[in-house]
C-alpha cells in the first residue's frame, strides 16, 4: 500500500481510503466490522464516514454509520486510524439531510453541533479531516472558516476539507482562509472515475497549483464500473436498482450515473480490463490513483467479496496502453455521466 501527503498538512494516509457509506442500512453491523478488519489488515489506515450517512439519507438510520465505525475503532490503536467524516450542508442538492431536521447549514451553530454529536458518536476526542459536506455559496465563507478554524485550534480537528466544491468555491474558501488568516481546505472530496473525468477540466489544475488533494468518491461509478447493471441489469439490493424505482433526486442520479452513454463506456472499459488480464473494478481503482492530483482513492463495498479486487490495485500501475486505450474511451465518449 502506498501513502501520500493530504494537501500540504502532516497527515500521510494510505492511497485507498475506506468509505462507509452502506453502512448500517445495506451492510449490516457485523458485515460492515468484517471488512473494515479486512481493510486495516490489508495496510488500509484510512477510513471515511459522515454525519448523514449510511445513504440514501433516512431518519431510521442516520447517525448509525459513525456508530459502528466508532464501536470498531475502539478495537484498534487509535494513531494507527486517520479518521474522516462530514457535517451537512445546506440541503439543496441532491439529498435533504436528515440531521437537524434538513435544517443544515455551515454556520457557526450547525457545524458545532454536528461535531460534537461526530466526536461521541465516534468514541474519540479528536477528527483526523473534518470535511463539509456540501457547500452554500450564498453564505459568506468568513464564518465557516472561522469556526472551523476553532475547531483546530482546540484540537477536536486536525485538518479540514470540502466535498462536492467547485472551482471557484474552493478558490473562493483558500482565498477567504488567507485574509482571515485560518485554517484553509487540504482537500477535496469530488466524484472521478472512469465514467465521470470532470476534475480534469478546471479542478484539477486548483489543486496542483494551490496544493489540494482530491480523495475522490466513486471511482468504481457507484458499482456501474464492475458490469453489474450492463444489459438493464437491476441487481437486487444494489443502490441504483433502488434509486431509480424511486422518484425525484433519487431517480435522477440514477439516471446520471446509469444511463445509455455509461453503460457504453463501461462496456469498451471492461474490454481494456478483461484484454490487460484485471477486472474493471481494480482497473478503475488503480487508474484514479494514477493521478498527481489525488491523494487517496475512497471505495466502498456493501459486502465483504467485493473487497478482494479493490485490494487488488492497492500496488498496481496501470502501463501505458491501458492508459491510452482509456483515454481513447474518454475522447469517443465524452461525459457519460453529463
Amino acid at each position: 500500500m502506498q501513502r501520500r501527503r493530504l494537501g500540504k498538512s502532516a497527515i500521510v494516509v494510505s492511497d485507498i481510503c475506506m468509505g462507509t457509506m452502506t453502512f448500517g442500512s445495506q451492510t449490516d453491523e457485523a458485515e460492515a466490522l468484517r471488512i473494515l478488519d479486512q481493510c486495516f489488515e490489508a495496510g488500509i489506515d484510512f477510513y471515511d464516514t459522515a454525519e448523514g450517512y449510511p445513504v440514501p439519507p433516512d431518519p431510521k438510520y442516520v447517525g448509525r454509520t459513525e456508530e459502528i465505525v466508532g464501536k470498531w475503532l475502539k478495537t484498534k490503536p487509535r494513531d494507527a486510524i486517520i479518521l474522516a467524516t462530514k457535517v451537512s450542508g445546506p440541503s439543496h442538492v441532491w439529498f435533504r439531510s436528515p440531521k437537524r431536521e434538513g435544517m443544515t447549514a455551515l454556520d457557526r451553530r450547525n457545524i458545532m453541533v454536528a461535531v460534537e454529536e461526530s466526536l461521541k458518536k465516534l468514541g474519540t476526542d479528536y477528527i483526523d479531516l473534518y470535511q463539509t459536506h456540501w457547500p452554500d455559496h450564498e453564505l459568506p465563507y468568513d464564518e465557516t472558516m472561522e469556526v472551523l478554524d476553532e475547531l483546530v485550534r482546540d484540537g477536536k480537528v486536525r485538518i479540514v476539507g470540502c466535498s462536492n466544491e467547485t472551482s471557484w468555491g474552493l478558490m473562493k474558501s483558500i482565498q477567504t482562509a488567507e485574509r482571515l488568516g485560518t485554517v484553509r481546505y487540504q482537500t477535496i472530496q469530488n466524484n472521478f472515475s472512469l465514467n465521470n473525468r470532470r476534475f480534469e477540466d478546471e479542478l484539477a489544475q486548483v489543486c496542483r497549483m494551490e496544493g489540494v488533494s482530491l480523495i475522490p468518491y466513486s471511482p468504481i461509478g457507484g458499482g456501474v464500473l464492475s458490469g453489474k447493471y450492463q444489459g438493464g441489469a437491476r441487481p437486487d439490493g444494489a443502490r441504483f436498482s433502488k434509486y431509480l424505482a424511486m422518484e425525484g433526486r433519487q431517480a435522477a442520479m440514477g439516471r446520471r450515473f446509469v444511463n445509455e452513454q455509461s453503460l457504453a463506456s463501461t462496456e469498451r472499459f471492461m474490454a481494456i480490463a478483461a484484454e490487460a488480464g484485471m477486472s474493471p473494478v481494480t482497473m478503475a481503482v488503480a487508474w484514479s490513483k494514477q493521478h498527481d492530483f489525488v491523494a487517496s482513492t475512497i471505495v466502498g463495498v456493501s459486502k465483504q467479496d467485493q473487497v478482494a479486487e479493490i485490494l487488488a490495485a492497492a500496488d498496481l500501475v496501470l502501463p501505458d496502453d491501458v492508459m491510452k486505450a482509456i483515454d481513447k474511451v474518454s475522447r469517443e465518449i465524452r461525459y457519460p455521466m453529463g
